[in-house]
């Protein structure tokens, strides 16, 4: 189980790097295309913050902090055997690997997929966000699984 994730956590970090070098390669900076109009657009956008610009030009920030991260993930991997926390593990740590490989090489994090949803323009994003995205839900189903298991034996005593 924990060699199939690492391999699904590769090919998410593979296929948030061969995206970003697409827009990049293939948008000038700010250019959008319009993939659904009036909802959805891929625009090349640099972010030199987090979500939504937070930190915006603090790269040390990221670059001392990632790693520290990074290497949790992994002790907590290797040291984890139940499959939906491996699951959120590997999702995470691909998103987590993704922009911070970004971060080392431009300085910057490329973002390409921006919705406009009833009006609100959303941060535009890249798929090492939705990794990360995706593997906190799973984080917060455990966490709420958790809890009603221990609710159900206190019931239960």
């Amino acid at each position: 189980m924990k060699k199939q994730l690492l391999v699904l956590s590769a090919g998410i970090l593979a296929l948030d790097l061969f995206v970003k070098y697409w827009i990049e390669t293939t948008l000038r900076l700010g250019q959008s295309i319009t993939i659904i109009p009036n909802f959805f657009e891929l625009t090349y956008v640099r972010n030199y913050g987090a979500a939504w610009s937070l930190l915006s030009g603090k790269q040390f920030v990221f670059l001392f902090v990632t790693p520290i991260i990074i290497g949790a993930l992994v002790y907590y991997y290797v040291k984890q055997s139940e499959p939906l926390h491996l699951t959120a593990i590997a999702f995470i740590l691909a998103g987590a690997v993704g922009n911070f490989v970004d971060r080392v090489v431009f300085g910057y994090v490329r973002d390409m997929f921006s919705f406009n949803i009833f009006g609100y323009a959303f941060p535009v994003f890249n798929v090492a966000d939705m990794a990360v995205v995706f593997g906190v839900f799973l984080v917060i189903l455990i966490i709420l699984r958790e809890e009603m298991r221990l609710k159900h034996e206190q019931n239960n005593d």
